[in-house]
């Protein structure tokens, strides 16, 4: 796809003689763009400028954006495992076909959103008019960008981090591709070295309402500008400098630039692909916690058995109990015991039906974020190729666009509103809550003797505390994991001159779900702390006492890091170190 050079010298041909050759250019632009950009990297190679490091090829470690194939994976990859990207030929064809239907539309006289029209409840006045896009049109159209990315930086709160950071920037450019916002090819490419050369924009967290993440994304716009602060080797310092250290050229926002920078829910979407990654991790861990907890309680297996989940085959239910039952094959809860009770708390009897339940409302979300992070989620959309069909209405026909070698529409529309899958993720956050009481009703079944037939909170001897107090947090966690997975996609207030009335949080879901799941881990946590004492204490008894093939290499890893406890010692350690023992625990073979 090139080198920075090219990025360098092609930013300065499109920024200042693109207007002047546009007429020229129009009839043959991608064969001509193509070959000027080989001539400028040949000229500046010859200025000595080969020293800019050049983009990676296409390897395994390179992520190759259509705007079309997406993954939640690769997602991961670019966000957490600093994966390179790399814009498809045919998808930077797309764009520049979607900037000169955009400009086509302005040099019409047509109003459009956000181009030649002002935003909002401003979406009345004017911003230029006339058929000519020529200097004096092009300054009003840069300072209107400009100045839409000043007004609408009102993020506050912690900064973003990195990954989400990265995951953003991601989303945003794969569904540029799309074609949709219309943008110059400029600005994905700036997404593309961005990500590529590690230049972070510094972001805040909170002040999306979840109709478009319009608060927080101006910064990555102003940091394309050369404007505001970047994180850039491991370092906080201007983006103007950071630009100049990766030999990039500051963009100058034109057109619909802006607006397509910040009327997306990228930043929303980026998160909720990560709380799916982060989720599925979780209940692995929690099923793997749940099966050592239902040893250390010498628990029923029976509601696990194929022949029961038959009986109502759920997918993610079948899917959990079938995880469990590897996870205990060998286990001495095959064999019968005179004190195995009939039936369970439900805590133990539910794990298949709640865990599965999360399992299916995560497969849900991930088809529609699949679908999310592969469409434009633009206002105005722009859809090349298509004509008017028959009989179409006066009304309809307005939005069709024709010209000598272009053919298109640009609708308004809401396809910024990303309710069909934020209602889908705040399910998945009440669900994990489900998952989290169930984890702190099962710790406090492993202390009650009436349930273990074990020493009461499970202490190695009389004189000892064992863990009493350690329920009070698990309490905490569980009541603030309740707080954090009440609905708030429905709590709206009217802004913009009550032209937007309704608002879906997408962005707050999205960090309400990072918090539970934060939480969930040190309640699970707690629950495996017990369920490991409870087992041992089991042990100690009958030190022939048969484990699960993967629950006994669980725990003798766990004990590695936080011994039995045969005495009272300092327990706010334990409980850290037991959840980043939980966070990083291996994948499964």
């Amino acid at each position: 796809m090139g080198t920075d050079v090219q990025q360098h010298a092609y930013t300065f041909f499109c920024q200042n003689f693109y207007p002047v050759f546009w007429s020229f250019m129009r009839s043959n632009f991608c064969l001509f763009s193509w070959l000027l950009r080989q001539a400028i990297l040949f000229f500046a190679l010859g200025l000595g400028m080969s020293g800019v490091q050049a983009l990676v090829p296409n390897t395994p470690s390179t992520v190759v954006l259509t705007g079309r194939n997406l993954s939640i994976d690769q997602v991961r990859q670019v966000a957490r495992a600093g994966a390179r990207v790399e814009v498809s030929s045919e998808a930077l064809s797309r764009l520049e076909r979607s900037h000169r239907l955009l400009l086509a539309a302005a040099q019409q006289d047509k109003p459009i959103y956000g181009l030649n029209r002002g935003v909002g409840l401003n979406k009345d006045q004017t911003i230029f008019k006339g058929d000519a896009i020529d200097p004096a049109v092009r300054a009003i159209s840069e300072r209107f960008n400009r100045n839409m990315l000043l007004t609408h930086s009102v993020g506050i709160g912690s900064e973003v981090p990195q990954e989400v950071v990265r995951a953003t920037m991601l989303v945003r450019l794969n569904t540029l591709l799309v074609g949709g916002a219309g943008v110059q090819p400029i600005v994905a490419r700036m997404y593309e070295y961005f990500l590529n050369h590690g230049i972070h924009p510094v972001m805040f967290s909170r002040g999306s309402i979840g109709e478009a993440d319009i608060g927080i994304l101006p910064q990555i716009g102003l940091a394309m500008m050369g404007e505001g602060e970047v994180i850039y080797q491991g370092r906080r310092i201007a983006a103007s400098s950071a630009l100049k250290s990766a030999g990039l050229v500051p963009v100058k926002l034109f057109a619909k630039d802006s607006l397509s920078l910040i009327s997306s829910n990228a930043y929303s979407a980026g998160m909720a692909v990560l709380r799916v990654v982060d989720s599925e991790r979780f209940l692995d861990a929690a099923d793997r916690v749940f099966s050592l907890s239902l040893e250390g309680l010498n628990g029923n297996v029976a509601p696990f058995l194929p022949a029961v989940q038959v009986s109502r085959p759920f997918v993610g239910q079948q899917q959990t109990a079938a995880h469990i039952r590897s996870l205990l094959e060998g286990s001495y809860l095959w064999s019968l015991s005179e004190q195995r009770a009939l039936q369970d708390p439900l805590s133990y009897r539910t794990v298949s039906q709640t865990h599965g339940a999360v399992r299916d409302i995560l497969g849900l979300l991930k088809s529609q974020l699949e679908i999310q992070v592969n469409s434009s989620d633009d206002n105005p959309t722009i859809v090349l190729d298509i004509s008017p069909p028959e009989g179409v209405t006066e009304q309809e026909k307005k939005y069709y666009l024709f010209g000598k070698d272009l053919a298109g529409s640009i609708f308004p529309t809401a396809s910024f509103d990303p309710l069909p899958w934020a209602l889908n993720l705040q399910s998945v956050t009440i669900a994990l809550s489900h998952v989290a009481n169930s984890s702190f009703q099962r710790t406090l079944r492993l202390s009650d003797p009436a349930f273990t037939k074990l020493p009461r909170f499970l202490s190695p001897n009389p004189a000892t505390f064992g863990y009493t107090t350690i329920q009070k947090t698990a309490s905490y966690l569980n009541t603030e994991i309740k707080a954090l997975s009440q609905p708030v996609s429905i709590d709206a207030a009217p802004t913009a001159g009550n032209i937007e009335d309704v608002t879906s949080n997408a962005a707050l879901i999205a960090l309400r779900a990072g918090d539970t799941i934060d939480r969930a881990y040190y309640l699970l946590g707690i629950e495996f702390m017990n369920a490991a004492q409870a087992v041992d204490l089991r042990l100690r008894e009958t030190p022939a006492l048969a484990l699960g093939n993967k629950t006994r290499p669980l725990l003798q890893a766990f004990r590695k890091t936080t011994p039995f406890l045969d005495a009272d010692r300092y327990m706010a350690s334990d409980i850290q170190k037991t959840a980043e023992f939980l966070r990083t625990l291996p994948a499964q073979e």
